[in-house]
Order: structure tokens, then C-alpha cells, then sequence
């Protein structure tokens, strides 16, 4: 049998010393800590942040500053705000990660899979031809190519190079 050794994830694992009261997105979106937190982008309404559970290499969520658990509960300006930014991080991830495609999606409640059903968050997961192997299917275990700083250099320098998408540009 062999063994893939990822000692470095020990730390989302059994993350020692931090629990947080309260909801974590709120309490990211306060933070001014966004490279320690892995916070992508802020704009007015929304902010993307990568998962620090990821499905694939790369899973970002793109969370709304308000605390609201439904679409329905943001303004028409929010919304845009919320949906440019998601364009905004797939592009960067297109560019510096050369993904094959992508599952973009949103858990609503619990019982749909939400880590966080009471705020609302789309996933972002970059994919790639052949990601899917016998690992998570007979081995049970899921392997990240690339770690979390990696992945926050990369997606951030792009930003510090490339202007934010107007709206209504393609």
C-alpha cells in the first residue's frame, strides 16, 4: 500500500485553538488579515475566499458581505456585485490555472452539503481532464496538487496585473 503524506494539512484538520463564535464569513469579512485568511478579492458587497477544504485544487467561495441565507435577501446591486466578482476569480483561475472547466454551484440549508447554510456562498471548483481517479473512489482520499499559498500567490498576482472586469465588457 502505498502513502501519500500531507503533514501540512494537520492544521485544517484538527484546527486547534480556533473555533470561532459566530459566523466565520462575517468574521473574515471584519478581519483585516486577507492573506492569512486566504481572502482572494473584497469588493463593496462580496469578497472570494479559498476553500480550506477544498474539493479540487483551487475551490474558491464567493460569499456576500451580508449575513443572508437566500439570493432573494440581496439588492439588485448586490447580486451584480456578487456574480461580477464570481467572473472575476473563474477569469483569474482560467488564466493561472489552465483549468479544463469548472462546477460552479450553491448549497442552500444544510441538508444540500452547506459548511455554512445560514450565509449565503458559491463554490467555485476548478476542473481538470482526468482530476477524477481511483483515489477518492476506491482509496476514499482526495489529493490537492497544490497547497493553499500556491494557489493565493498565484491568483492574487494576476489581480495585481489585470484591471477589475467593467461591467458589460466581455
Amino acid at each position: 500500500m502505498q502513502r501519500i503524506w500531507a503533514p501540512w494539512r494537520k492544521a485544517y484538520i484538527r484546527p486547534e485553538g480556533r473555533k470561532t463564535k459566530g459566523c466565520l464569513f462575517c468574521g473574515l469579512w471584519t478581519k483585516n488579515r486577507d492573506s492569512q485568511n486566504y481572502i482572494l478579492k473584497r469588493t463593496a458587497s462580496s469578497f472570494a475566499v479559498l476553500n480550506l477544504y477544498p474539493y479540487n485544487t483551487g475551490h474558491t467561495l464567493i460569499v456576500t458581505k451580508r449575513h443572508v441565507d437566500s439570493i432573494r435577501l440581496l439588492t439588485a446591486e448586490e447580486i451584480l456585485d456578487w456574480i461580477y466578482l464570481y467572473e472575476e476569480i473563474r477569469l483569474a483561475i482560467q488564466k493561472t490555472m489552465k483549468p479544463h472547466g469548472f462546477n460552479v454551484g450553491i448549497n442552500l440549508g444544510k441538508v444540500s452539503g452547506s459548511g455554512i447554510p445560514d450565509h449565503l456562498h458559491l463554490h467555485v471548483v476548478p476542473r481538470w481532464i482526468g482530476d477524477s481517479n481511483f483515489m477518492p473512489l476506491i482509496g476514499g482520499t482526495k489529493v490537492i496538487s497544490e497547497s493553499l499559498c500556491s494557489v493565493y500567490r498565484a491568483i492574487t498576482g494576476y489581480f495585481r496585473k489585470k484591471p477589475r472586469i467593467r461591467r458589460g465588457a466581455t
